[in-house]
């Protein structure tokens, strides 16, 4: 691969084009171990950054973070039999600790439901100890035999996973949405990713939840992403691993649950979804950097003043908290300096040259659109300040548009096909509720359904598959 920025147009090969900007824009770098990547500075940083939004919502809401082991017993998953069933294929095992063998095989983490249900079982005697309402931030091991792509699919990723226990049904019901709504206020005001809410099928459900709800988006190339989900569990989990707790009425009853969970993926996602083809385009509310200060100085009898107005530019947007660099490195020229920024998609590029200097301005240089606008020094805080804002929310309109111009509703089974040949993106259609009509769908052209959505369109279509009088509007797609 070339060192020289990106070689390939987002346009005309898309997977090509994505493994090049994360492995250039120093998101990424290929692990010694087949599938597995290594995060580096740029990636992890944005991560950080969702852990500390994340943090904060859920710390505002009771939510305490804790740690479990990333060894689960096999005995443990095999108590709840939908939920190991669902993981088997994946699951990485232990079966030998140093020479000795192991009694049992252990689970490299897949998922913590089981050891930490297990757990909630010794916690939880009475309805004083309800809710309980913990998280935490670790690595999940899921073996992949599919084709891997940096952060949408390796052996290893990171993530939070969140679970609560319940009096009652409709708390953990109102548990599941608020962690949605969290999660979708991350993903749209943050991460500018406008996505779609709505439940999973029963045949997409998470392995034994009662009900599964997701955020779905789509990305350039036409393909669904999952970007979160969030479970109500019911009472299978309380029922296989006993937990139960005494009630106000003096009765035992069992409790209700919840899980939750988002990834490194989302990481992925933001790459796919804003870059283009001189390379990463981030928000700036979770870019690491979201401004660079390069003084023009390159063969100029004016590089001690310009470099000092360029200190002083820095220290003013630093003191009001932003995420701000000078790049006064001399042995590399300003051309070389803009080329690098861009590909690591730093949203505003601050030039200062020696017209800026006898004219006592910067110039101001937008990553998502190029554009330059010219302030005077003394006003560059609030222009960057406001133009941070704009890039915010002009990325976020540009990928709503991309969503809705990639959906569209179709009303017979050609259509749809045709469709998803042709164009992808999600496809609304009418299904009759019926498994079969779903199962023949996905093995037939590869679509699953991704979401059924809350809002419930009024629909006297037939299904798409069947051609059965009744059935309700859902999204198909394609899938990563």
């Amino acid at each position: 691969m070339s060192d020289i920025g990106v070689t390939v147009k987002k346009s005309e090969n898309f997977s090509e084009w994505y493994t090049e900007v994360v492995l250039k824009s120093g998101m990424v770098e290929y692990a010694p171990i087949k599938g597995c990547m290594i995060l580096r500075e740029q990636s992890y940083a944005i991560w950080e950054k969702i852990q500390e939004v994340f943090n904060r919502k859920i710390k505002q809401t009771g939510h305490k973070n804790v740690y479990f082991p990333m060894f689960i017993p096999e005995s443990f998953l095999k108590k709840e039999a939908e939920h190991f069933e669902g993981f088997v294929p994946e699951v990485a095992w232990v079966t030998e600790g140093g020479s000795t063998k192991l009694e049992e095989k252990l689970a490299i983490r897949p998922t913590s439901e089981t050891i930490i249900y297990a757990t909630f079982s010794k916690w939880i005697r009475s309805w004083r100890d309800l809710p309980i309402k913990i998280n935490q931030w670790c690595n999940i091991v899921r073996w992949e035999t599919k084709a891997t792509k940096p952060f949408l699919r390796t052996r290893e990723f990171l993530w939070q996973e969140g679970h609560t226990a319940h009096v009652t049904y409709e708390e953990a019901e109102e548990e599941v949405m608020n962690i949605l709504q969290e999660y979708k206020d991350i993903m749209e005001n943050y991460l500018a990713i406008p996505v779609l809410v709505g439940v999973k099928t029963d045949g997409e459900k998470f392995a034994g939840a009662l009900y599964t709800t997701t955020l779905e988006t789509i990305m350039p190339d036409g393909k669904a992403l999952q970007m979160g989900t969030s479970h109500h569990l019911g009472q299978n989990f309380a029922k296989v691993f006993n937990i139960k707790f005494i009630g106000e009425d003096e009765k035992d009853h069992r409790v209700w649950q919840t899980s939750w969970g988002i990834s490194t993926r989302l990481i992925g996602a933001l790459v796919m979804v804003h870059g283009d083809d001189r390379g990463l385009v981030l928000p700036p509310r979770v870019a690491p950097v979201q401004v660079v200060i390069v003084p023009i100085t390159y063969k100029t009898a004016d590089s001690a003043e310009i470099l000092s107005k360029a200190h002083e530019t820095f220290k003013k947007l630093k003191a009001k908290g932003f995420r701000v660099i000078l790049d006064d490195r001399i042995e590399y020229t300003p051309g070389w300096k803009f080329n690098e920024w861009e590909l690591k998609g730093v949203p505003i590029r601050i030039e200062i040259g020696p017209r800026d200097l006898k004219q006592m301005q910067v110039t101001l240089a937008r990553r998502d659109t190029y554009h330059k606008t010219i302030v005077k020094m003394d006003e560059v805080v609030p222009a960057t300040e406001r133009l941070l804002e704009e890039i915010q929310n002009s990325i976020f309109a540009k990928a709503k548009q991309v969503l809705e111009n990639r959906t569209t509703t179709v009303k017979n089974y050609a259509e749809f096909q045709k469709i998803l040949k042709n164009r992808g993106g999600f496809v609304k259609a009418a299904w009759c509720s019926n498994p079969n009509c779903e199962e023949k769908i996905k093995e037939e052209t590869g679509a699953t359904i991704r979401l059924v959505p809350f809002e419930k369109e009024k629909c006297t279509k037939s299904c798409v598959y069947c051609g059965a009088k009744e059935g309700e509007m859902v999204y198909f797609a394609r899938s990563y």
